[in-house]
């Protein structure tokens, strides 16, 4: 399949300030920032934002030498554990943070079962769906420009038959359906920000998610992009696997994120957890030579999804070992060392996939350019513009 679709083959003009060509001069092109969304979960920047530490200013300092997209948690019982009391001022100021840096933010999610508000349960369901649609008023409306991109509703397909606990969410599930809920929740997310990316997020990669979304966008749900989580706990789904899952959910031909990815760097999971919140350990080691097959595993599956056409974003979900599960998942380990998965995908994200090059004007100031879509920074003889180059139309840039 190959990456050319990744890349641009662009002419570019470039003229001085009265429009006059700029003829047959060096011009640098160094890539600042790519198109696509190479993520990771980024919840440590919210003690960084609140206390300025410097633990956690090393990890989030290490986390920008790759990522430019982040994902941060807005799971209703913890953003809002009080009814009318929601934690809206760290995030925001989190989300600001991040977007000062040069990377996207998502907001996950906004509607889900599990860390749902407790407090939500006193109340009948209609009320309780009332509730829900404010609360995504408020979050969508409220962040827009600095949080516009949205896992809006998560793990829809086991939501009405969760039997974990009783939760308000299961409970309204249950009662509209699941393409009910889903609609609901998306026209209104999608009604407070209309140029959102909107998600609809799922750990199931079986056919019944495939018939969920069918179900959805036949129901005129406003599904911006498929979301499909890739927890891997119990060992790497392999090739064959990854290619299969793409072939099935690009049928839809919506964009595709992988959005929650975990590969480990320890012992393995064993096979018959059925949910891996089961898997409660005292302590989950990364171990060398797990780390040099995290690091391959994490290799060949970047590698895949960057070549598929529709994917468009990859999360890792942590980027530190032992956030979730106390599994050794991240690209640190516990004393916030580097793995060698960081520098594989460093090497990959920042140089092999990055563009810093030369090219050299024509007697009327053309140059031709190949790069890797995304922003950049144009300069000759000290004077320099930032130009996005994400398609093969001509353009002219004044330096």
């Amino acid at each position: 399949m190959g990456i050319a679709h990744r890349k641009v083959s662009k002419k570019i003009r470039f003229v001085d300030g009265q429009g006059n060509p700029i003829v047959n001069k060096k011009v640098s092109v160094k890539q600042t920032n790519h198109e696509f969304l190479f993520g990771c979960g980024a919840f440590d920047f919210m003690p960084y934002v609140q206390n300025g530490d410097e633990e956690h200013k090393k990890i989030t300092d290490s986390w920008l030498e790759i990522f430019n997209y982040a994902t941060l948690p807005f799971y209703w019982g913890n953003f809002e554990p009080e009814e009318g009391k929601p934690n809206t001022d760290i995030l925001m100021k989190t989300a600001q943070y991040i977007n000062s840096k040069g990377a996207r933010v998502k907001g996950h999610p906004l509607c889900w079962h599990t860390v749902c508000a407790d407090w939500l349960m006193k109340y009948d369901n209609a009320t309780i769906l009332q509730k829900q649609l404010e609360r995504i008023d408020r979050e969508v409306k409220g962040f827009k420009g600095v949080i516009d991109m949205w896992d809006v509703i998560n793990e829809v397909v086991i939501m009405p038959i969760f039997d974990k606990y009783d939760n308000a969410i299961t409970r309204i599930c249950k009662e509209k359906g699941r393409v009910g809920l889903i609609k609901e929740v998306f026209e209104r997310a999608h009604a407070d920000n209309p140029d959102a990316v909107l998600l609809l997020n799922d750990f199931n990669t079986s056919i019944n998610y495939e018939i969920l979304i069918d179900g959805c966008l036949n129901a005129g749900v406003p599904i911006s992009a498929i979301g499909i989580q890739s927890h891997q706990h119990q060992g790497y789904w392999g090739k064959e696997k990854l290619e299969e899952v793409l072939d099935r959910f690009s049928h839809f031909g919506l964009p595709i994120h992988f959005t929650e990815n975990t590969l480990i760097s320890g012992d393995i999971m064993p096979a018959h957890i059925v949910d891996l919140n089961d898997w409660q350990v005292d302590e989950w080691p990364s171990t060398p030579e797990g780390e040099q097959r995290q690091a391959k595993e994490i290799e060949e599956m970047y590698r895949i999804l960057f070549e598929h056409p529709l994917v468009e974003a990859i999360t890792t979900w942590d980027f530190k070992d032992g956030a979730w599960l106390k599994a050794p998942s991240g690209f640190l380990r516990l004393d916030n060392s580097k793995k060698p998965s960081f520098d594989m995908l460093k090497k990959l994200v920042k140089e092999e996939w990055w563009t810093d090059t030369e090219i050299t004007t024509d007697e009327n100031g053309w140059a031709n350019v190949e790069a890797f879509k995304g922003d950049y920074e144009l300069s000759c003889d000290g004077k320099a513009a930032s130009a996005k180059l994400i398609d093969d139309k001509e353009i002219v840039v004044t330096l």
